[in-house]
């Protein structure tokens, strides 16, 4: 193994330039950087995963991203939202299938009637379980006050992804308007933490005009803003959006995984405490993509239990699967690769980050 690489995973910290080496690092270096990682991993928040049941709870969505299939611009998918009940039940096999935890997902929207209807939904969630079950919310950018209302109503976690930490990056992958600021997303993150969310967020990885110095950086803004939770994963092209048209200049889909994997073994060594996904996208490329990831350094994974009829309209990308499996054929499923992962599920428990609760 590469002498200088080894060096460099002996440091208690990793400076930019070490973290080009090791997203760069292959062969018997980057062996080395997995192990490490699976031992962080171990030391640090065991060999739990804990699940999130996860509501796409609507596909509309008042921003045009550039990469997203769901997009405003993009007319090809019939708008939809769940319905109360729809919403409940999912909450409620989430709730008697024990995982502990839920996400509720949505494109961003806002005004009165949507804040109003997302408030009523946590607390009968919050009522129906008696506070059992633990609420993510993924909603995009809100106001203060709409932060604190969730909050207050019984969401204790906020994943708001910056999906590209570098100011002049994220314009190239977003409409040059208001609506679209990097700097109104950097500050929705910090209301989180103010509020007292759990805060996560991530980025796609090998998106076009991306650089391994744009994930190094990544990595140390995550660092940086003392995140509590990541969701990470390779960037996958949709035909319907804009970016398409850089196909043929990206990374191979292999390359692009790999990439991933060493970004979770990274951020795992780096922020041995926190909670990091191995997000849906990871099975995209490779059939055992998630359970990679949790060898890398994962451990949450989120089952997919919104009602399989709404499925096809929420493609944030292309070729997304478990399309048409039904939630609990997920969760067995997912349990088997767990398994396979040497982990296990975390049954009936919460899985709040452990660096939230020492800050």
């Amino acid at each position: 193994m590469n002498k200088a690489t080894e060096r460099i995973l002996e440091k208690p910290s990793f400076s930019r330039d070490d973290l080009i080496a090791l997203l760069e690092a292959e062969g018997e270096a980057k062996k080395k950087l997995f192990t490490l990682s699976q031992s962080v991993k171990a030391e640090n928040v065991g060999k739990k995963v804990y699940f999130r049941g996860l509501i796409e709870y609507s596909n509309a969505c008042s921003k045009n991203c550039f990469y997203c299939g769901i997009r405003s611009a993009n007319r090809r998918y019939q708008r939809y939202r769940m319905t109360d009940q729809e919403v409940m039940e999912a909450a409620d096999f989430a709730f008697e299938s024990h995982y502990g935890s839920i996400v509720i997902q949505a494109g961003e929207q806002s005004g009165k009637m949507y804040v109003n209807k997302i408030a009523s939904l946590l607390r009968n969630i919050h009522q129906r379980t008696g506070g059992k079950l633990h609420v993510t919310l993924s909603l995009g950018e809100q106001t203060e006050e709409t932060y604190r209302r969730w909050f207050e109503a019984g969401a204790h976690r906020y994943l708001l992804r910056i999906e590209e930490s570098d100011p002049v990056l994220y314009e190239k992958l977003h409409p040059a308007n208001q609506r679209h600021s990097y700097q109104k997303r950097l500050e929705a993150l910090h209301l989180l933490r103010k509020t007292g969310y759990q805060v996560g967020t991530g980025v796609m990885i090998g998106l076009p005009f991306q650089t391994t110095a744009h994930l190094a950086n990544d990595l140390l803004f995550f660092r940086d803003l003392d995140i509590d939770m990541a969701g990470m994963g390779p960037y996958i092209e949709h035909q319907d959006t804009p970016l398409y048209q850089y196909r043929d200049q990206l990374l191979p889909l292999k390359t692009r995984f790999d990439l991933s994997l060493k970004m979770v073994a990274l951020l795992r060594i780096m922020m041995k405490d926190i909670n990091i996904a191995a997000t849906t996208a990871m099975q995209t490329i490779d059939p055992q993509g998630r359970e990679k990831a949790l060898l890398a350094g994962a451990n949450v994974i989120m089952p997919n239990i919104t009602p399989v009829k709404y499925r096809e309209d929420y493609l944030l990308y292309e070729n997304k699967p478990c399309l048409d499996e039904e939630a609990a054929e997920c969760r067995t499923c997912l349990e088997a690769r767990i398994s396979m992962a040497g982990d296990t599920v975390a049954y009936g428990e919460w899985g709040d980050s452990a660096h939230y609760a020492k800050r």
